[in-house]
């Protein structure tokens, strides 16, 4: 017994630890969700009014049409206007990016989102833009000699999390940093190379590459300048693709400085992939699976003469072929919607959720009686876009029509 307590001691002094280590209220920032949205940044508006809620509201009405106009025209439906009331179905959240508000007046900046697959529908356009594969996203902050992905919750994370992605050519899967990643996700993670324990990583996040933005923050003296190094790399190898530095006056405006350097980094990893910049390492794709060893009925190994003309597919036993599904998981309903709507497809067993990341790309695995190829059909059947083949795919939700509640205004209302 003298032996036994003090090894109980340690073990639990072991477990105590390793859970303070995944624990804390310092700990990751939730993404915003704006994968389902187009954005509209910085309208400007300036409305008077009798009390400051009407100007308020006012100002909103404003910022709604002028940024209607605007996504119009981006996306070649001409710039015309249409009415208050279709607007309201069409605008989905409104970004306040900077306000000040008086007894009769509202000036501010805002952003507006609207509705993808309402707003493609009203305008007539097939919304089908193309995106890259799935991309982990692990932000690096260099700040007082010390570099953290997601030990702690830092500005740079912080600024990937509020950034919105609607209009991005990048699918990127970000985490909030809290539970397992700060374990899982650490700087010294970004400096491995062994391709076995990447590949899990970005199977467990429903992954299919890696990003590695850093920024490395300099301040010039307490409370005064600091200048920001960026740095754009990709894959396991942490390819460099390019780097730029912004400055800012007083350490206020870090804030600020990061989510200029969010924006800015998103364009680099976007004109990387139209150039071709960010294929995928051919050692992160999955190994194959190993050729059944084919055997007669009484267990022996067939001769090399014989000859086998079907081919087999990973199935779990007694229950169907073993597919993994990678789908967008904004918010937990989605979750309940997908799962169900994939119950509801003929020859599907089961379909449950093994890896869950809200607001970003959750993984389900589903047990289906028959070819994935007729998985994948009875998918887009049912209104899915689905990208891949084989036992992993990706699916999303197409774009719907116009519901038939929205008024046909002809002309903005006063």
């Amino acid at each position: 017994m003298r032996i036994r307590v003090p090894i109980l001691l340690a073990g639990a002094a072991i477990a105590a630890a390793a859970f303070a280590q995944i624990e804390g209220s310092d700990r990751g920032v939730v993404p915003v969700a704006s994968t389902s949205s187009y954005e509209v940044n910085g309208v400007t508006v300036d409305v008077a009014a009798k009390t400051p809620d009407e100007a308020r509201y006012g100002g909103w009405r404003s910022a709604q049409r002028k940024a209607w106009v605007q996504l119009s025209k981006r996306l070649g439906g001409g710039g015309g206007a249409v009415g208050d009331a279709t607007l309201d179905q069409l605008v989905s959240g409104i970004v306040v990016e900077h306000e000040q508000i008086g007894p009769t007046r509202y000036i501010a900046r805002l952003g507006v989102l609207f509705n993808r697959a309402r707003t493609a529908a009203l305008l007539g356009i097939v919304d089908q833009a193309a995106r890259s594969a799935p991309m982990l996203v692990i932000p690096i902050e260099h700040s007082g000699g010390v570099a953290q992905a997601m030990e702690r919750r830092t500005e740079w994370q912080a600024a990937w999390a509020r950034y919105r992605t609607g209009n991005s050519a990048i699918d990127y899967v970000r985490v909030a940093g809290t539970g397992p990643d700060s374990l899982l996700l650490n700087y010294g993670q970004t400096q491995r190379r062994g391709r076995t324990w990447w590949r899990r990583l970005l199977d467990q996040y429903g992954a299919s590459d890696i990003l590695v933005p850093s920024v490395r923050l300099t301040r010039q003296w307490p409370g005064g300048p600091v200048i920001g190094v960026f740095q754009a790399r990709h894959g396991p190898d942490g390819d460099l693709l390019d780097s730029f530095t912004l400055r800012v006056n007083s350490s206020d405006g870090i804030p600020q400085l990061l989510d200029a350097g969010v924006k800015r980094m998103d364009e680099l990893y976007g004109r990387a992939l139209s150039a071709g910049a960010l294929s995928t390492d051919p050692a992160l794709r999955p190994p194959p699976q190993p050729a059944p060893v084919p055997t007669d009925e009484v267990g022996d190994l067939i001769e090399e003469s014989d000859t086998v003309e079907e081919t087999s597919t990973p199935t779990l036993a007694g229950q169907g072929v073993a597919v993994t599904i990678q789908y967008d998981s904004p918010t937990a309903s989605s979750v309940a919607n997908t799962e169900s709507s994939l119950r509801g497809v003929a020859g599907v067993r089961s379909a449950s959720t093994t890896s869950l990341a809200l607001g970003g790309v959750s993984l389900m695995r589903v047990a289906f009686d028959g070819d994935p190829a007729a998985l994948r059909a009875a998918l887009e059947a049912r209104g899915f876009q689905v990208i891949g083949s084989g036992t992993t795919l990706r699916i999303r939700r197409a774009p719907q029509l116009l519901p038939p509640d929205i008024p046909p205004d002809s002309a903005p209302s006063e």
